[in-house]
C-alpha cells in the first residue's frame, strides 16, 4: 500500500469537504434545502466580465500559456484600481503577482517563506487554507482564538514568547471570514510596528475590502506606514465581484516577496487563463461601481436575515462589512450539534464554529448568498431548532 505523507495525515478535515454529499443526498430525498453555508453568492457576474471573456476567448492568442507575467493588462489595471481606491502607487510587474484565486496564492507564499521549525500564526476562527499552508509548507501553525473580548482582532502582543520568537508568518484577515470584524487603523499601526520589531511577515487577506456597510471603508494595510516593509497583502475577484468560480485575483508586495511567490508558482502552475484575465481587467476598471452595487444588494439582505434571526431569539449584530453574520449559541450548545440539527431536521446548510478551528466553538456563521425570502425562511427554520434544545 502506497504511503501517504505525515503533512497530508496533519491536515485538519476541510470545513465544506463533506457537504456536497450530504446536500446531494437530501435533495435526492426531496428536502426543500437551503444553502446558506458557502460564501458563494448567488448575483450574476458583472456583464462587463462576461463580454470581455466572450470576445477574449475567441482570439487563439488567449489560449497559449500565461506564464506568471500573465496577460499585461490585468496587471495594470490592478495597480491602478489599488492607486483610485487606496492611494497607492505599485509597480505591476515586479510588486503585484496575478493568481488563479487568493486561495492558491495564500498556500504558495507559505512555501516560500517558511522553513520547517518556523511558525506561522494562525487565527481561529479563520480561513482554513492558513492552517493548511503552514502545514504543507513543514512550517508548524499557532492557532491563537479570537473573541469577542478583543473585538476579534489577533493581538500579537498576547502571544508567548517562545511563539513569538519562533514566529515568521502571521495571517490577519480584515474584513473578516468568518467573524465580520473590521480592524481599525490604530490597530494595524501597532501590528504592523510589531511585525516589524520582530522580523514577522504579515500575509493580509483583504477579499472583503468592498463587501463594507454603513459609509465603512475598509482600507488596504499599504496605507499604514511601514507595512510595505513586512506585508503581502491579497486581493481577489470573487467576493467583491461575484466571480468566485473564475479563481482570479492578486497579491501585492515587496519586490522580492512578490517574486518568490512567482518562483513557487513556476512550478505549480502556469498562470491564468488569459482570457479570464482579460475579463479581471475590465472588471478592475469599474471596481468601486461595480462593488458598491453588490454591497447594497448584501445590506439589503443583511438587514432582513438580522431582523429575522432576532425574531427567533437569536443574539445577532449587523456586522459592518463581509456577506456573513457570526452568530453566538447558548451556553453549552455544541455549534456542531446545532449544524446537524439545522441540516437534517430542517434543511438548513450552516457552517458551525468549529469548522473554522476548535477555538470557535460556541458560534456558527450565515452566509448571504441566497435571496431576501430564503434568507428569512432560513431563520425561521433556525429558529425551531434553536427553541427545540
Amino acid at each position: 500500500m502506497t504511503k501517504l505523507s505525515k503533512r497530508l495525515a496533519e491536515l485538519p478535515g476541510y470545513p465544506m469537504e463533506k457537504i456536497p454529499a450530504i446536500k446531494r443526498r437530501l435533495i435526492q430525498q426531496g428536502v426543500d434545502l437551503i444553502d446558506v453555508g458557502a460564501g458563494d453568492a448567488d448575483f450574476a457576474p458583472p456583464p462587463i466580465a462576461v463580454e470581455a471573456l466572450n470576445r477574449a476567448a475567441r482570439d487563439p492568442a488567449m489560449s497559449r500559456y500565461g506564464f506568471q507575467i500573465g496577460y499585461p493588462g490585468f496587471r495594470e489595471s490592478a495597480a491602478r484600481y489599488l492607486g483610485r481606491r487606496f492611494g497607492l502607487t505599485i509597480d505591476p510587474f515586479t510588486e503585484l503577482q496575478p493568481l488563479l484565486g487568493s486561495k492558491e496564492g495564500i498556500a504558495h507564499l507559505a512555501m516560500a517563506v517558511l522553513d520547517p521549525g518556523d511558525v506561522a500564526v494562525v487565527p481561529e476562527p479563520g480561513y482554513a487554507v492558513y492552517h493548511g499552508g503552514t502545514v504543507l509548507s513543514g512550517a508548524t501553525p499557532y492557532c491563537q482564538p479570537l473573541t469577542p473580548r478583543t473585538d476579534f482582532l489577533l493581538e500579537l502582543e498576547e502571544l508567548p514568547a517562545d511563539v513569538i520568537r519562533r514566529a515568521r508568518l502571521v495571517y490577519l484577515n480584515y474584513p473578516n471570514n468568518p467573524t465580520a470584524a473590521v480592524a481599525p487603523k490604530d490597530y494595524l499601526t501597532r501590528t504592523i510596528e510589531f511585525c516589524r520589531r520582530h522580523d514577522i511577515l504579515i500575509v493580509y487577506d483583504n477579499p472583503y475590502c468592498e463587501v463594507t456597510y454603513d459609509g465603512y471603508v475598509a482600507p488596504s494595510i499599504f496605507e499604514i506606514e511601514g507595512a510595505r516593509d513586512v506585508a503581502v497583502e491579497f486581493h481577489s475577484m470573487s467576493k467583491s465581484f461575484c466571480m468566485t468560480g473564475w479563481r482570479l485575483a492578486f497579491a501585492v508586495g515587496r519586490p522580492d516577496l512578490i517574486a518568490a511567490l512567482a518562483r513557487v508558482k513556476n512550478y505549480i502552475d502556469t498562470g491564468a487563463f488569459l482570457a479570464l484575465q482579460v475579463a479581471g481587467a475590465a472588471v478592475l476598471e469599474h471596481a468601486e461601481e461595480l462593488s458598491r452595487d453588490y454591497a447594497e444588494r448584501f445590506r439589503e439582505r443583511r438587514d432582513a436575515m438580522v431582523t429575522a434571526l432576532r425574531a427567533e431569539g437569536f443574539e445577532t449584530e449587523a456586522p459592518r462589512a463581509t456577506m456573513y453574520l457570526w452568530i453566538p449559541l447558548p451556553e453549552g450548545l455544541a455549534s456542531a450539534a446545532f449544524q446537524q440539527r439545522a441540516l437534517e431536521e430542517v434543511g438548513v446548510v450552516t457552517l458551525p464554529g468549529t469548522a473554522f478551528g476548535a477555538g470557535a466553538e460556541g458560534f456558527f456563521r450565515i452566509a448571504l448568498t441566497v435571496a431576501t425570502p430564503r434568507l428569512e425562511e432560513a431563520a425561521q427554520r433556525l429558529g425551531k431548532v434553536l427553541a427545540a434544545v
